[in-house]
């Protein structure tokens, strides 16, 4: 499955860790296709700054459990993991020795669609969570910031089966975002697995 080892980014204050390809392309080709049909997208209404509008992405969680997740105000209610989303986790899992309960999915429909500057630093995460963030579809570009020095930034691009992991402190200290882009693209799905206590 694997097509390389692991690149760590080398972040002050984080423990960000990037497999570029970690599903081979007829695997993740195969994965896009079932997960843009069988994930059950929604999308909610974000109030952010006092105005209220539609989420720019769709998503859905995903657990082992009856747990919910909020975030931004934005409480969701888990569905059973399907046959695809178990697979993708347990290899994940094998790759790094974690546990995950949860899975929010994101799907990204154009390059209209993004997800602002944020940590996934909520209560229910634990002090330092781990997430595994797996893209499958079109590439995008993943921001970093600091947040105490805002001059240490870094970016990466996500491509079609790879895997981005971040553990430690990195939420503590640093937020990331999935901006909007004017080039055309297609769809990409995101699943951000994760562990709900």
């Amino acid at each position: 499955m694997l097509f390389q080892d692991a690149i760590n980014l080398n972040m002050k204050d984080a423990d960000v860790v990037y497999y570029d390809h970690f599903f081979n392309k007829n695997l993740s080709d195969h994965y896009f296709k079932l997960l843009l049909n069988s994930i059950e997208w929604q999308q909610d209404y974000i109030t952010v700054f006092g105005k209220t509008y539609l989420q720019p992405r769709l998503t859905s969680l995903y657990a082992n459990n009856k747990l919910p997740y909020t975030y931004s105000n934005i409480t969701m209610q888990p569905k059973a993991f399907t046959k695809e989303l178990l697979e993708i986790k347990q290899a994940t899992e094998k790759e790094i020795n974690t546990n995950f309960t949860s899975c929010l999915a994101n799907l990204y429909r154009n390059g209209q669609d993004s997800n602002g500057w944020h940590a996934d630093d909520e209560k229910e995460l634990g002090s330092q969570p781990i997430i595994a963030s797996v893209t499958f579809g079109a590439e995008r570009i993943f921001h970093f910031k600091h947040k105490f020095e805002p001059q240490l930034k870094t970016k990466i691009i996500l491509n079609h089966g790879s895997l981005l992991i971040m553990k430690g402190d990195t939420q503590k200290f640093w937020q990331h975002q999935l901006p909007k882009t004017k080039k055309i693209i297609s769809e990409r799905i995101n699943l951000t697995f994760r562990i709900i206590a």
